[in-house]
């Protein structure tokens, strides 16, 4: 496994992580989830990812219970928690980066997950109800107590990153670490050009998510839709409709022709891609089945095989690159 520092901190983060999003609590059973995450450990992932809103709270107990169980050295992990979207309450300041929410939301994580602190801690999405100063005072306090060691975004403008680091060096105090976005090769502005001046400013890291667009980056719906998919979960309608387009399709029909040509898979070819970015710290991997876990967590041996000849044929086939604004 390689390890790459997450931005300009001093963390170093396994190129490859391992996240509970749909899985956990939900789509797989507790024994499965387990051996799932033995064996990203085993392969150098130091990296599980988490959060409030992932099967309501029953992702992290999930997760906690496994730690608790493989009494992996704390040092040897990272681990994480996100807040916004709360557990499932929908009352007021259930929700959103309120100072009350997110201390709230910290010390929730941290009984479910069973741990003393969190290694990184996300603003799960922007909150237009909270002043910004709010909640950079809220992780800062959340940092001065030991409770978080880094603070980050998910799914954040640039000018909303830059925003709160603007606020925190004003009020001497640390700005946002790292950002989770999506990336894919059908997703790529936010990653490759909107955030492209805070990598060189602030030094931002990435953790990203989704490599492949929810499984569409695979050969697993080139012919018919399968049954037990993510994608046929009820209440991702909206996820399918989006995502399996004719015209998306196509291009995977293209791609995984030339992962084919290469001797590999296309899910391992998008993964690679997405790692061979310099500005992605970590893609973090999901998984429900451990065949194809034990095939994503090879990945990374394909990056020194995506030559600028191979870049052409995939820029070829996307025919999305994101252009930078013209100044």
């Amino acid at each position: 496994m390689q390890y790459k520092r997450l931005g300009n901190s001093g963390l170093q983060v396994s190129v490859l992580s391992f996240g509970s999003w749909l899985t956990f609590g939900k789509q797989i059973s507790n024994d499965t989830a387990e051996k799932l995450m033995i064996m990203a450990y085993d392969q150098g992932v130091n990296f599980f990812d988490n959060a409030e809103i992932y099967a309501q709270g029953e992702a992290e107990i999930v997760m906690g219970k496994i730690f608790k169980k493989t009494r992996w050295e704390r040092s040897s992990f990272l681990v994480s928690s996100k807040a916004f979207f709360g557990e499932g309450g929908k009352k007021p300041n259930q929700t959103g980066l309120s100072r009350k929410h997110l201390f709230e939301a910290c010390d929730a994580a941290l009984r479910r997950l069973g741990v003393d602190y969190l290694d990184l801690f996300f603003c799960h999405r922007p909150d237009k109800n909270t002043p910004i100063e709010e909640t950079v005072w809220a992780m800062n306090h959340l940092l001065q107590r030991g409770k978080i060691l880094y603070w980050g975004t998910s799914e954040w403008s640039a000018q909303e990153i830059m925003e709160a680091h603007m606020v925190a060096q004003r009020l001497h105090l640390i700005g946002p670490t790292m950002e989770q976005p999506q990336y894919n090769m059908f997703h790529r502005h936010k990653v490759e050009v909107e955030y492209g001046q805070i990598y060189k400013t602030v030094g931002l890291g990435t953790t990203i998510w989704s490599p492949l667009a929810s499984g569409v980056i695979t050969d697993k719906y080139i012919n018919a839709f399968p049954e037990g998919t993510r994608l046929g979960m009820k209440g991702l309608e909206w996820l399918k409709e989006r995502s399996l387009t004719p015209e998306r399709l196509e291009k995977v029909r293209q791609l995984n022709k030339l992962a084919a040509d290469m001797g590999t898979s296309l899910a391992k070819l998008a993964i690679a891609w997405c790692a061979k970015n310099p500005n992605v710290s970590t893609v973090i991997l999901g998984a429900s089945k451990e065949e194809h876990l034990a095939e994503t967590l090879t990945s990374t041996e394909l990056i020194p095989l995506i030559t600028s000849e191979v870049e052409e044929k995939i820029e070829s086939i996307l025919d999305n690159k994101p252009v930078p604004p013209m100044f």
